[in-house]
């Protein structure tokens, strides 16, 4: 199992790319089932959960092709089967996004309940109220999500929450339902107006995407596209951390800054210096963090995606700073694994008591999620001494070569193979 080590103190300087969106290209590399034409998509990372989907669509029957480090083509023309079974479906939790496309396109699907970062509780119900609102017939058995419907037809549809995936999947279903689908409490994030953008350039007729309440007239086709993944606005702002922690000079491109308002208000009251462009970002950092207060919250609010590599910018920070989990129950982790370094902070509920050290120091941490994994990574970049990150495999399902990256920004860190 591959290790990281790091010798931390050292500033960042220089410059670097941002790879594409996981979580936009997930749901994007699902929409393909949608359609029997090709879809050519670009900017798509290397990542294990970008592997995955490939492999649970190959299962499928699609014909997925790399044409080059960033390019994937799928053509959905030959389906072999609608089933995604457990051994795929346990590691991701977005392979439940396959379940709106294969019902709409096919009237039925076999999808096996998913699993993932071990972070909280993300029930599939919003998919299931919201496929039955469209007309569905939905059961669960044997741990599965079996859906039918000879056809599905536009309604109304309010979920409970907001939800990502629960927004993804049902917008895929509508473009291929009869009538007109209107999506209420619709999440707004990025990548489902990204996703939006890819149905539309297929010929789906969709409103309202980055709002709260889409709408959707429904088609009886899909037609084959290509694509350009929306930059990775997660990644980019794991590195803004990192030099917040470190310190340093750092500029990253292929980047969106108006993705990032609330990530970049809340590290400019950290202290660093930030200027923007249309695709990159600057970003410098010379004296010691101040602390912020934040709570995550669902888009445009503090992504709870950045909660932990806040947290570890934090606990170098001049100050107290006190942050509120609001979206999943158990995604404070990697605290365990930061008071290891020598952080100080207090859990209670779902609220976190930061008390800034005037620093950190390396020793053995273990990876319990994908963001947990970049917030020790951020941490042990700032530490004095060592720092063996165990457990990366979280680490590779959401970015891409990041020892590579870090490496060329003056970084020491090296990954160690068993």
């Amino acid at each position: 199992m591959d290790k990281l080590l790091i010798t931390g103190g050292r500033a960042l300087k220089g410059e670097i790319n941002i790879s594409g969106a996981k979580n936009a290209a997930l749901p994007i590399l699902c929409a393909g089932l949608l359609t029997a034409d090709t879809i050519t998509l670009t900017n798509v990372p290397k990542l294990n959960d970008i592997s995955t989907t490939l492999k649970l669509l190959g299962q499928l029957g699609v014909r997925c092709e790399r044409a080059s480090d960033d390019t994937v083509s799928i053509t959905a023309n030959q389906l072999t089967a609608l089933e995604a079974p457990y051994e795929l479906v346990k590691t991701m939790r977005a392979s439940i996004l396959v379940l709106g496309p294969l019902l709409a396109r096919f009237g039925e699907a076999r999808v096996s309940l998913p699993g993932g970062c071990a972070i909280g509780q993300r029930p599939v119900d919003q998919h299931i109220q919201g496929l039955a609102a469209l007309g569905a017939d939905i059961k669960i058995e044997h741990g599965f999500v079996v859906a039918k419907a000879k056809k599905l037809k536009g309604a109304l549809v309010r979920t409970d929450m907001v939800t990502v995936t629960g927004t993804e999947n049902l917008m895929m279903a509508a473009v291929l339902a009869e009538g007109q689908t209107i999506l209420e409490n619709a999440a707004r994030e990025p990548e489902v107006v990204d996703l939006a953008e890819l149905l539309i350039k297929m010929g789906a007729r969709i409103k309202g995407h980055g709002t709260d309440r889409i709408i959707i007239d429904g088609v009886p086709t899909l037609h084959g596209a290509s694509h350009d993944v929306i930059p990775d606005r997660i990644e980019a702002g794991s590195f803004l951390c990192a030099v917040g922690a470190a310190g340093g000079d750092i500029m990253l491109r292929r980047v969106a800054p108006d993705t990032m308002g609330a990530t970049l208000s809340k590290l400019q009251e950290a202290g660093l210096t930030i200027q923007t462009g249309k695709d990159w970002i600057q970003a410098s950092m010379h004296t010691r963090p101040k602390a912020v207060d934040f709570r995550t919250h669902e888009y445009p609010g503090f992504a709870t995606d950045m909660q932990a590599q806040l947290m570890a910018l934090n606990t170098l920070a001049d100050g107290t700073s006190v942050i509120a989990e609001t979206i999943f129950e158990n995604r404070f982790m990697h605290v365990q694994e930061l008071l290891r370094l020598g952080a100080n902070i207090d859990i209670d509920g779902h609220t976190a008591v930061v008390r800034g050290v005037n620093k950190l120091s390396g020793a053995t941490v273990m990876a319990t999620d994908l963001r947990a994994s970049a917030s020790l990574v951020i941490a042990g970049l700032a530490a004095e001494g060592e720092t063996l990150v165990e457990r990366i495999y979280h680490l590779d399902r959401g970015y891409e070569r990041m020892e590579h990256k870090l490496r060329a920004l003056g970084a020491q860190i090296e990954r160690i193979s068993s």
